[in-house]
């Protein structure tokens, strides 16, 4: 089990939002069934390192004007649209007695024999594993190993992984985590032009949306050029 430590002030409703954030002060609040609500503030760049880190499924242990300690895991993180900075952040208490539902991010090890014998390409379906476990079984990560993926017709299915003592799963059995694509295959789905003027299905890629628009604008460049020409047997006009 890992738990880092975040020291941070309290705060008091009278202080705004903007001015905090002008000082790279954070506003955060902490909460949870049970217990009273906190408002708080950390400092910017304090609080960025430890999210690079912890992401939102490792403990942190908060330590609030040194003298008071709760553990919590960061429920939600806001980001100002235009700036891409931290605006806000939420902070929820964890009992190490009740199980947490959580994501843990996938690391993908080893090597396949469908990319080193047959030049395939891994393709991962899930990238984040939706559990519920005890606070104390909670791990950064967890690494799967892709050897098993011999060909491109023996995926991985989360039926397949082996978890951490205590992580428990909560995906269908048979749900494909990761599998190996032909190279041909991927490099198809990857620049399928989209129709100009059509809307992009979600999770549609962007070297879609670039090829249709090369694929527009190489349609207007010919009807330039069309009109340009002077008609079979005409005379251009001066």
């Amino acid at each position: 089990m890992d738990i880092m430590t975040l020291e941070l002030q309290s705060r008091t409703k009278e202080i705004r939002a903007k001015d905090l954030l002008r000082s790279s002060v954070i506003p955060a609040e902490y909460y949870g069934r049970g217990i009273q609500n906190k408002s708080l503030q950390v400092d910017y760049q304090t609080f960025r390192k430890l999210y690079r880190q912890a992401g939102g499924n490792t403990l942190i242990e908060l330590n609030v004007d040194g003298k008071e300690k709760m553990t919590v895991l960061v429920h939600q993180v806001a980001f100002d649209p235009i700036t891409d900075e931290i605006t806000h952040i939420d902070f929820i208490n964890v009992r190490m007695d009740q199980e947490i539902h959580t994501k843990i991010p996938l690391k993908f090890v080893g090597v396949s024999p469908a990319v080193k014998e047959l030049g395939g390409i891994i393709v991962p379906n899930i990238t984040e594993l939706e559990v519920n476990c005890l606070p104390k079984d909670l791990v950064h990560s967890i690494e799967i190993n892709i050897a098993p993926i011999i060909d491109f017709n023996h995926p991985i299915r989360v039926q397949d992984l082996v978890l951490p003592s205590g992580i428990k799963a909560l995906h269908d059995l048979g749900e494909i985590v990761v599998t190996a694509v032909p190279p041909q295959e991927e490099e198809e789905a990857t620049v399928a032009p989209v129709a100009p003027g059509a809307v992009p299905l979600a999770g549609e890629s962007a070297a879609g949306e670039v090829a249709a628009g090369e694929t527009a604008g190489a349609g207007e460049a010919g009807k330039s050029e069309a009109a340009a020409k002077p008609e079979k047997g005409g005379k251009e006009k001066k």
